[in-house]
């Protein structure tokens, strides 16, 4: 699915226009953009995580020549994925979906 495939469905299961369903995508990817960049997580329950991590500075080598270059060091967004929207991929229901058991301590 691409973005005006998405942004069609959101105006379809919501009632929306096409252009207030692009028009709220759009808000919601630079929010998520912008907390991202203050390096906050926004954490949607059930469905996942947006994060940062750090990548450190090192050296890679050019696929095309060969030649070693520096890379600086920068953030990475990255997402984790919650409980619910697992279990929807995986079409499992909430109720059926396996409980963590704590250890024995």
């Amino acid at each position: 699915m691409n973005k005006s495939e998405l942004i069609s469905e959101i105006a379809t299961k919501s009632g929306l226009t096409k252009t207030q369903a692009g028009n709220a995508l759009e808000a919601f990817m630079g929010c998520v953009a912008a907390a991202l960049r203050k390096q906050d997580d926004v954490k949607l329950t059930g469905f996942g995580t947006f994060v940062t991590t750090k990548r450190p500075a090192g050296t890679m080598r050019n696929p095309q020549t060969g030649a070693m270059i520096r890379v600086e060091a920068s953030l990475v967004p990255r997402f984790r994925s919650g409980a619910s929207l697992k279990n929807a991929v995986n079409g499992r229901s909430a109720a059926a979906a396996p409980k963590k058991v704590a250890g024995k301590r």
